[in-house]
């Protein structure tokens, strides 16, 4: 059997002024070529190297680090764009959420990192974004798809003002379809009272019975406090005040409500009472193991600290009273739409289920909670409190 011979190794040429040298290494079977780039900032000559199978392949690669030398990049040959990235990930994000942010640092490590993030960013062109984005499309709903790539179009831009790349390529491409999302659901009747049932005994108790009595979202819940809260009312005034919450702030940016009516006062029934003082005998008991390492926030639910809850930590601490509750692939989110569902099936009209929502007007409630709603608040806790103690009644009876 005979070997084909290696290429001819010609002597060592010296290209024409600028344009580097190439020679073959017969000891690593490939084209080499370096290039003079002027001093670092320590005054040390900069001679890079690369290697290719042709001088062609070679050639393009000097002439690339030509390129970005006289457009000013900065960044080495090693520069990835995981690099891009995590140096984009470090800086502030005006205007978002600690949620938010940390939904980015998950989709990282999750969908960039060990895939196009391994890429050189110098290298990177419009068809490995296609391809990685295509890859994704299988698995991820349409709105993560089009998140992956901004990020990586902020990565990139951000790399662009450091001088570490020429190009975005993630701007010449578009976003693909991903997969459809999965639609809310409202729990049933059963359901919501078997939840209820669940719950019992654990940390996110009053949460889940709070959300689903009054419909409030769940950065109005997580930011709830204490001093909104009043688990008395007035029996004697004219007419009675019952027990209330005011739903005036959010974990948004900033803390305010979605829209200006999303601001409140919302009527606890006995249901909600009963959870809110558990939960402050509770939390009291917390303070008190605390000691000087509580947190004073004065929220509502909070962790054994006195801590915030994001969003990942409740919906973490969902899980297993859903499979408690004999449920499945269920959110915290969802509860409010079964609560705009079990209100509709009482016969609640459209316009007062839209007011107790804190929607800005019915279009909204109509829209994204058409599948929820019935053709046809007394407040939304206390008929909540009639709906979901009716059987309970029956049942003692």
């Amino acid at each position: 059997m005979t070997t084909s011979p290696d290429p001819e190794e010609p002597k060592k040429r010296r290209g024409r002024r600028g344009e580097g040298s190439i020679h073959w290494d017969s000891t690593k079977k490939c084209y080499v070529g370096a290039i003079s780039l002027g001093l670092d900032a320590r005054g040390k000559r900069r001679r890079p190297k690369v290697y290719g199978a042709t001088k062609t392949e070679v050639r393009n690669e000097l002439r690339k680090l030509r390129n970005e030398v006289e457009a000013g990049v900065k960044s080495s040959a090693r520069y990835t764009v995981a690099d891009a990235v995590e140096e984009w990930l470090s800086t502030p994000k005006k205007g978002r959420s600690a949620d938010t942010v940390d939904q980015y640092h998950q989709q990282f490590r999750v969908h960039i990192k060990g895939s196009v993030g391994r890429l050189k960013l110098r290298d990177l062109e419009p068809e490995d974004v296609e391809e990685w984005l295509d890859d994704r499309a299988d698995a991820l709903a349409t709105s993560v798809v089009r998140r992956l790539l901004w990020i990586l179009r902020s990565a990139i831009k951000q790399a662009q003002k450091r001088g570490k790349v020429i190009r975005n390529v993630a701007d010449l491409v578009e976003a693909p379809d991903g997969r459809p999302g999965r639609a809310s659901k409202s729990l049933t009747l059963e359901e919501a009272r078997a939840l209820v049932s669940a719950a019992r005994g654990y940390a996110l108790y009053a949460y889940i019975v709070v959300m689903l009595t009054t419909g409030i979202r769940n950065e109005e819940a997580r930011a709830l406090q204490w001093d909104l809260v009043d688990l008395e009312g007035d029996p004697n005034a004219e007419p009675p005040i019952p027990p209330s919450i005011s739903v005036w702030r959010s974990d948004r940016v900033g803390g305010d409500t979605k829209t200006r009516k999303s601001k409140r006062t919302l009527a606890l029934g006995g249901l909600a009472v009963e959870a809110l003082r558990i939960r402050r005998q509770e939390q009291d008991r917390q303070r008190a193991q605390a000691g000087e390492r509580w947190h004073n926030t004065g929220l509502v639910f909070c962790t054994a600290l006195g801590k915030s809850y994001t969003r990942f930590t409740t919906h973490k601490m969902f899980r297993p009273i859903i499979k408690r509750a004999g449920l499945a692939n269920w959110t915290l989110r969802e509860l409010r739409h079964s609560f705009v569902s079990l209100m509709s099936a009482d016969g609640v009209p459209v316009e007062e289920i839209a007011r107790i929502a804190g929607h800005a007007t019915t279009v909204t409630t109509e829209t994204y909670y058409r599948r929820e709603l019935r053709p046809v608040l007394t407040e939304g806790a206390q008929r909540m409190d009639v709906i979901l103690a009716s059987e309970a009644v029956e049942e003692d009876s």
